[in-house]
This record gives C-alpha cells, structure tokens and sequence, in this order.
C-alpha cells in the first residue's frame, strides 16, 4: 500500500488507466477478429466495412499510445493485404 497521498492518487490514477486502456485494446482484438472472420468467410464486402472499422479503432488506439504507432500500422497493412487478396481472388473467379 501507498504511503503518501500523492502515492495514493497515483495508485487510483494507475487503475482507471489500466481499465480504460484493457477496454480499448479488447475492442480493437474484437474488431480484428471481426475483419478476419469476414475474410475467412470469403465476404467481401462485410469484410472492407469491417477493415474500415478496425483501421479507425487502431489509429485511436496509437493516438492514445496504448499501442505503438508502427504496431497499428503493421496490422492495418496485413488486414488489407488479406482482404486485398480476396479482392484479388473475387476478380479472378468472376473472369
């Protein structure tokens, strides 16, 4: 336990960080998977609107420092890369 009051503060401080930084990151997992469900699912369309989503979620997340910027950008860049190959794939089948 703290000893001082500003050690206190910080220690409440701490927590209400720690909780709202878990709920940011839980709901950019959650997006993610909702992006590579749509991909795994072959729909496209669902899975663009869902990338989309997953794009902003992560870019919040990076402006908050929760996750690192370039960490955001490496899984924005593969999902697209995924959902850009089922693009890729759709064009195919339909020629």
């Amino acid at each position: 336990m703290p000893n001082s009051r500003s050690a206190t503060k910080r220690m409440r401080q701490n927590q209400a960080r720690r909780v709202r930084n878990r709920m940011v990151k839980s709901t950019m997992r959650t997006q993610i998977k909702k992006v590579l469900e749509a991909v795994a699912q072959s729909d496209l369309a669902r899975a663009e609107a869902e990338l989309r989503v997953a794009a902003k979620k992560l870019d919040q997340a990076a402006s908050k420092h929760i996750v690192h910027r370039n960490v955001a950008a490496r899984v924005k860049s593969r999902l697209s890369h995924r959902v850009n190959r089922l693009k890729g794939a759709g064009a195919a089948a339909s020629a």
